[in-house]
């Protein structure tokens, strides 16, 4: 299939991961990478679900996780055979683009069996046996597609039926009292230009005559056969291809492998990959929710580049990415927060800006390749800026996050202040949230020496709220810790309208006494004048684990 480029944000993203991505994904589709999706890795706050609303811009594709499944190694289905199809044109189908199988699908396009070499050799056989008499599943109908023929006449031309080929080779004599011995209403007679056979095959009733070589029926046998509703077809082949074509004429389920099950496009690879393995043809159809053939898994698919790639936004560490980004190439990093243990296979496009919000880098990549920014998009970035400045006010703001704004402002036809109020007041519904939910808003894991640490970041109009669940927050911490073998695990809660921040912190013992801040409770102290989590708290942190190691 063709590659999907996801552009994607962090896990348990905020408002500036989730914009960067749906912008990000407009440029590069604007800029002509057509299949370039924006997506999230998990679930949007208030906030965020406010900004989208407001704007009528579409949240990104939900992406929970991209742990390798058939839908990202599955090649497109280049075709598939309708039951009924002829056996003679569906091997023909399989041939087309060098694939060796090709799956047979029901009138509503469910998957019915496969047709590969192995299983149409096993089968033919069965058909071409000297020691029986050969017995086709076929129609008048099929016959005629199949060898080319010209309709004298036909009766019942799609009514199926098992046909018993016979070619007069013998004597008139010996012929007649071959056909004596046979029921006449499943007989195909396939003859030359012996006049006398075509009389005898017509006046016995039998259910279709093949005449070979182009040789023409005489009228008045035509007017007979109609009078006797047998069905007249001219070949225009020799006797013996004739008799082939005849053969494989049969329906090309009858030559199928009903045994080799389909797999679902969510089915994990690990899984599917036991499928191929086990089938015969090496292949299996890949099939949606609803049963209906929509791919083809094969042993060559299992060892191409998936088709998937990935753009990362708003952050550098696959610690933080979606589960299973590490299995896909990554084409792109857009991000303004520390260098992580980050690395790639291939060369990359690594942006990485000394700013306060990866919506001011997206804005400056519109500018720099003069891509018009339309209303609702300009309108998301704004809010994108100032959600993660906290409307300017953070200790991430520079001089170029502030210019960006006025730029977005301007196109969006927004005031900041008053944007900025709004997207902040959206925050009051924060406190209401379920407690799980609350201490993994914004969660990002981080990696020392001592071992890993989350923390993560919640606004608020006001934190007496949050402090007044402080048993629930620090029992969702501790699952938290103990779930993910954490060395630490942090909330930081910050009063967007004091512009100050409560940081609950669940760890040893031996941790809480190097906290050099004002203690407010039991594990929840007092960050005055602290609204970056990256600038401002997670330097703290770092310096805490250290110290708590040595």
């Amino acid at each position: 299939m063709e590659k999907t480029v996801y552009v994607i944000g962090h896990k348990n993203p905020d408002t500036d991961s989730v914009v960067a991505a749906a912008a990000y994904a407009y440029l590069k589709r604007s800029l002509g990478l057509a299949r370039c999706v924006a997506a999230r890795a998990g679930r949007v706050n208030p906030q965020t679900e406010y900004v989208f609303e407001r704007f009528d811009v579409e949240l990104p594709t939900f992406l929970p996780d991209l742990v390798p499944r058939v839908a990202h190694q599955m090649r497109g289905l280049s075709d598939v055979a309708r039951r009924g199809t002829p056996l003679w044109r569906a091997l023909g189908m399989m041939g087309d683009d060098g694939t060796k199988s090709l799956p047979i699908v029901d009138d509503g396009g469910a998957y019915v069996a496969m047709l590969h070499y192995g299983a149409f050799a096993r089968n033919i056989l069965k058909k071409i046996n000297p020691h029986r008499k050969a017995v086709v599943p076929t129609s008048v109908s099929r016959m005629a597609e199949t060898m080319k023929a010209q309709p004298v006449c036909v009766f019942d031309g799609d009514e199926s039926f098992r046909g018993q080929i016979l070619v007069a080779a013998l004597e008139t004599g010996s012929f007649k009292a071959h056909l004596d011995a046979e029921a006449k209403d499943s007989v195909i007679v396939v003859v030359g230009d012996r006049i006398d056979v075509q009389r005898y095959a017509i006046e016995s009733g039998v259910r279709c005559l093949v005449i070979t070589n182009g040789s023409l029926l005489p009228r008045e046998l035509k007017d007979l056969a109609e009078e006797r509703r047998v069905s007249v077809l001219v070949s225009p082949y020799d006797t013996s291809s004739t008799t082939l074509l005849v053969i494989y004429s049969t329906p090309a389920e009858t030559m199928a492998d009903a045994d080799i099950a389909p797999v679902g496009v969510d089915t994990p690879l690990k899984r599917a990959r036991e499928s191929v393995m086990a089938s015969a043809s090496r292949s299996v159809a890949v099939v949606d929710d609803a049963g209906l053939v929509i791919g083809l898994l094969t042993e060559s698919d299992l060892i191409a580049e998936p088709n998937v790639e990935l753009i990362l936004v708003d952050h550098n560490e696959l610690s933080q990415a979606v589960e299973g980004a590490e299995h896909y190439r990554i084409l792109e990093v857009i991000d303004h927060h520390r260098l992580g243990s980050f690395s790639t296979k291939y060369p990359i496009t690594f942006i990485n800006r000394v700013v306060g919000s990866t919506s001011t880098i997206v804005t400056s990549m519109f500018r720099e390749t003069r891509t018009p920014i339309p209303k609702p998009i300009a309108s998301i970035l704004l809010c994108g800026i100032l959600s993660d400045t906290l409307t300017l006010k953070s200790a991430t703001t520079t001089d170029v996050d502030r210019e960006t704004a006025e730029y977005l402002a301007n196109i969006a036809d927004l005031e900041i202040a008053d944007i900025g109020r709004d997207i902040l007041s959206s925050a009051s519904f924060v406190g209401k949230m379920p407690a799980k939910d609350i201490v993994r808003l914004d969660i990002k894991e981080y990696v020392t020496e001592s071992g890993r640490i989350s923390v993560s970041q919640a606004e608020a109009d006001s934190p007496d709220g949050i402090l007044a669940r402080k048993t629930e927050i620090f029992a969702e911490l501790r699952a938290l810790r103990e779930s993910r073998g954490l060395l630490l695990a942090a909330l930081m809660v910050t009063d967007i309208t004091a512009l100050t921040s409560l940081l609950f912190l669940e760890a040893d013992r031996d941790l809480h006494h190097l906290v050099a801040y004002p203690r407010v409770d039991a594990g929840i102290y007092e960050l005055k004048d602290i609204l970056s989590r990256k600038k401002q708290l997670m330097p703290v942190i770092f310096e805490l684990v250290e110290r708590a190691a040595k």
